[in-house]
């Protein structure tokens, strides 16, 4: 505690303005004018002996916790515990100086305190920026039991928190797997073709079965038809290639493309790990901003996450070649790379469509290109006058050069499509359980 103060309580002034009332008399006898300011005397002495009553500020302690991992856009709570070391019952006012990035008002709160107790209160926040934030002080207006004197003081409680990207999209998805999963075991005895190409185990054959999957050596062992069980590959390398250059700081639905595909990621590593492939990150920019490579683990999980909280969009246009050198030289093997990004409006072909090509003769490249709704609007709206007619004119342009150089992206090979950022982490991550399905990798 520090920056001691003090002030006048509002009973103060409810009393004081009691004592305006010997006013009135006093025109008729000017005895009841001594009166008031013998009750004003009385009055400042009755707060000089309270606010003497009242505890330093030392004998308060202020706690601020966080309730969950604070998220990109996911409302969450933090809580105030003032802890009462002091003899007196105190009524705490405490405004708690939290950035705007994660509240726009900081939030003011009252608390009751018990001689030698404690006493809480929460309030929610709403994180609207990822990456390093800083709540710091507590300030803080007590009164005793009177409530007549006040005392101020400052509780430095500075925190430096980690505003990750969306978790609870993540969690969802990771739950919509694990269902996914029940529900493959339930339909263990009826399996379905292209659910991977591992082998798992042997069953007597049943109707429905391929009659390429029989094992004949089994079935001439046991004298029946025996069929071979498959399940989806593990340990297979997956990259998320993340551009964070200037395209990406376009705002969709107040939060920019990056927010959106850094939620995506998260939503598609966690699914990925849970599966138990490998995953890996390439975040850059003008040049490499960040590089985690590819492994598995709870440990991997947080530290893809700390990443992805700090990773900035930046001004000028990426280095998309580099990317792809790094990325051949990180991996030799064969993997999946997710390349998110967004298409420059030129009549060129853009750098990053010739940089993810060059990946293709080694890797399996899905490349997703976040799209603009504002620009869907634009294209299907019918124009009513001449100016709006060249509004929608170019907007449907600008679409059907997208979708031809998505068309190029595809004919070198690679898989690529264009996600509204809404859409973009189910894409992400249907995309790849259906290349893991169809044993593409």
């Amino acid at each position: 505690m520090k920056r001691i103060a003090f002030s006048f309580g509002y009973r103060f002034f409810l009393l004081l303005l009691l004592g305006m009332g010997w006013l009135i008399p006093a025109f008729l006898d000017r005895r009841f004018a001594y009166a008031m300011v013998a009750w004003d005397a009385l009055l400042v002495l009755a707060w000089a002996a309270d606010l003497t009553a009242l505890p330093q500020p030392r004998q308060l302690r202020i706690r601020r916790s966080w309730m969950a991992p604070p998220s990109l856009s996911v409302t969450s709570r933090a809580k105030i515990t003032a802890i009462n070391g002091s003899k007196a019952t105190l009524h705490i006012h405490a405004l708690d100086a939290v950035p705007p990035s994660l509240r726009m008002e900081p939030p003011a709160l009252e608390l009751i305190v018990a001689p030698g107790g404690e006493a809480e209160r929460e309030y929610s926040i709403q994180p609207r920026k990822r990456g390093m934030s800083v709540a710091s002080q507590v300030y803080l207006r007590y009164e005793g039991r009177f409530r007549i004197a006040q005392r101020w003081a400052v509780a430095d409680v500075r925190q430096e928190l980690t505003i990750y990207p969306n978790l609870a999209e993540a969690k969802r998805h990771a739950l919509y797997l694990v269902r996914s999963r029940q529900v493959a075991l339930e339909k263990r005895f009826s399996r379905i073709r292209g659910a991977g190409r591992a082998f798992e185990s042997l069953r007597e054959y049943q109707d429905g079965d391929d009659f390429t999957d029989i094992c004949w050596s089994a079935t001439a062992r046991r004298g029946k038809l025996v069929t071979r069980l498959y399940e989806l590959e593990k340990s297979q390398t997956v990259w998320i290639v993340l551009d964070t250059g200037r395209l990406m700081r376009t705002k969709v639905a107040s939060l920019s493309k990056l927010d959106h595909a850094t939620n995506a990621a998260l939503a598609l590593c966690q699914v990925a790990l849970f599966t138990g492939d490998r995953v890996g990150l390439l975040a850059y920019a003008r040049n490499i901003r960040k590089r985690i490579p590819a492994t598995r683990g709870s440990s991997h999980l947080r530290q893809y996450m700390d990443a992805l909280a700090t990773t900035r969009e930046d001004e000028w246009e990426a280095d998309h070649l580099q990317a792809a050198a790094q990325l051949m030289r990180d991996q030799k093997r064969r993997s999946l790379v997710v390349w998110i990004t967004d298409l420059a409006e030129t009549a060129m072909t853009p750098e990053v469509i010739d940089a993810a090509s060059r990946l293709l003769p080694r890797h399996l490249v899905l490349f997703v290109v976040i799209g603009q709704p504002d620009l869907q609007l634009a294209a299907s709206r019918r124009p009513k006058n001449v100016s709006e007619m060249y509004q929608v004119t170019a907007a449907q342009e600008v679409i059907h050069r997208r979708e031809l150089l998505l068309a190029r992206v595809r004919e070198r090979g690679a898989l690529a499509v264009e996600a509204n950022s809404g859409d973009l982490a189910p894409l992400l991550i249907n995309s790849y359980l259906a290349i893991k399905q169809k044993s593409q990798l």
